[in-house]
């Protein structure tokens, strides 16, 4: 389930660039607000990259190099406390692929991904397309929050003159 400030995101930034005749930073600054963030210039500048064209994954790296291309000045290590924040927030949903690549989500509903190996790219799965059973019970006092599947996939390598069966 969205958050009220998630689905006013999502709805105002669907929208085709070439559809807005007015600044997105009001509307930037107040989901910000919503979401218990201060609206700080780079905040603001981040969250124009990250939700300006519709859903999408990316990586802090990902998106460091479009920042760079915009003309936004900030450092790597911002963007990654950027990203964790926006996260907590629930602007965001973090993918973990494996210990050492992590991407972020525009997407905060309940599904699923594929992991293109070779590609660094995320797709989504549909949650009706994986049925998730047998879940053990979790420890006293808890409960399960979410369930990630990652489905790692490769280009087909089919070798010329070798035939199957």
């Amino acid at each position: 389930m969205q958050t009220p400030g998630q689905q006013y995101l999502m709805k105002r930034f669907d929208l085709e660039k070439s559809q807005r005749k007015t600044s997105s930073h009001p509307c930037l600054m107040a989901v910000l607000r919503m979401a218990g963030l201060r609206p700080t210039r780079q905040r603001i500048a981040l969250a124009g990259l990250l939700f300006s064209g519709g859903h999408r994954h990316t990586s802090a790296e990902q998106l460091h190099a479009e920042a760079e291309k915009a003309g936004v000045k900030v450092s790597l290590a911002t963007i990654y406390n950027a990203l964790h924040q926006f996260r907590d927030a629930g602007l965001l949903r973090e993918i973990s692929v494996d210990a050492t690549r992590t991407y972020f989500d525009t997407d905060t509903s309940n599904h699923h991904h594929f992991f293109v190996e070779g590609e660094e790219r995320v797709i989504d799965i549909d949650s009706k397309s994986i049925d998730v059973v047998g879940l053990p019970s979790p420890p006293g006092g808890m409960e399960i929050a979410h369930v990630d599947i990652v489905v790692r996939v490769r280009r087909n390598r089919k070798r010329p003159g070798k035939t199957t069966g």
